[in-house]
């Protein structure tokens, strides 16, 4: 019985979940499988992938094929690599110790690249959340400001129509200047004057 190492489909529509099972070649792709080997999330960031790779590899040396996606999967969680090494003890190019010390070896490297992306995207994450905030803040203060100046501007046309107003009122209390004299007006007002008190 050919058997495959692939996925099969769960999750709702958009939001695709899967399983990575070993399954008969012939099965439908969502149809019975032999065994779940572990799931695959790709909707986080980065996704989320659980394998039992001791299971896998068990598989892989009966002779299953991994489709193309699930042999990626399998060679990001280092079941790929674990049956090399596998194979290179059953050769007797290493021994079962040096295996276990390439592969602990590789999975420190891998862990520790994964970490940094995940502290990557987290610090990615916080940025465009501080900047959206500045923004936010930069936004509220010139309509703050905006808002400030048109109360200002309401004031001094008020304080302007009060002045105005002010104005005209004092300017109807007062009788009206006739305006700068002439010379000649103000000498014969000067005579007039003097005749009055001539005549007195």
């Amino acid at each position: 019985m050919p058997v495959k190492i692939r996925l099969q489909r769960h999750g709702r529509k958009g939001k695709p979940f899967y399983w990575v099972v070993a399954a008969d070649a012939r099965s439908k792709r969502d149809g019975r499988s032999l065994e779940k080997l572990g799931i695959y999330n790709p909707n986080t960031n980065p996704a989320t992938i659980e394998l039992d790779i001791d299971a896998a590899v068990k598989w892989l040396q009966n002779g299953a094929q991994p489709t193309d996606t699930a042999r990626a999967i399998l060679s990001y969680k280092g079941a790929m690599l674990k049956n090399h090494l596998a194979g290179g003890v059953k050769k007797g190019a290493l021994t079962q110790e040096q295996a276990e010390a390439k592969f602990q070896t590789w999975l420190d490297e891998k862990s520790a690249k994964v970490s940094d992306k995940e502290n990557k995207l987290a610090k990615a994450s916080e940025d465009a959340k501080t900047k959206a905030l500045d923004a936010e803040k930069e936004v509220n203060a010139k309509r703050k400001s905006a808002v400030v100046e048109a109360e200002n501007e309401a004031i001094k046309v008020k304080a302007d129509a009060k002045a105005a107003a002010e104005a005209k009122a004092k300017a109807e209390e007062e009788p009206e200047d006739k305006g700068p004299q002439t010379i000649d007006e103000v000498a014969e007002e000067a005579k007039d004057e003097g005749k009055k008190e001539k005549d007195s």
